[in-house]
């Protein structure tokens, strides 16, 4: 069976986003030297969110990994990390894409970021706000 996807986008257009999301990523004050102590290969990173981005849109089946084992691996990152996380990626994604395929983009993102803060803050003790 083949799904449709949850809103028009390219895998083009996905991995546009992502570059563009990285490069913000990578000069912001608080989650460049997080994501500089994980990423050695950007390249190869961007690949893998494009993948699973893909697979989290388009149901393209084409990402193996575990986000939250990666997440809950990184002992620099921090539950609050998320919102400036997201704050960047619904920047980027207003900036490149029309204003409903963001929106229903960073829905999305933020039902993922939740999950993953929540987690992060379980392990951690508390409760999350985001």
């Amino acid at each position: 069976m083949t799904l449709t996807p949850r809103f028009q986008i390219t895998r083009t257009q996905i991995a546009h986003v992502v570059a563009v999301f990285y490069h913000q990523v990578r000069v912001d004050s608080v989650l460049g030297p997080i994501f500089a102590t994980h990423v050695t290969d950007w390249s190869l990173h961007e690949a893998k969110i494009t993948d699973f981005w893909a697979n989290a849109i388009l149901h393209e089946r084409v990402y193996d990994g575990n986000p939250m084992k990666k997440h809950m691996q990184a002992d620099n990152m921090e539950p609050d990390h998320f919102c400036t996380w997201l704050a960047i990626f619904d920047d980027v994604l207003q900036a490149e894409l029309q204003s409903d395929v963001a929106q229903l983009w960073s829905a999305l993102a933020h039902r993922i970021g939740r999950g993953l803060q929540y987690g992060l803050q379980a392990q951690k003790g508390g409760i999350p706000v985001l």
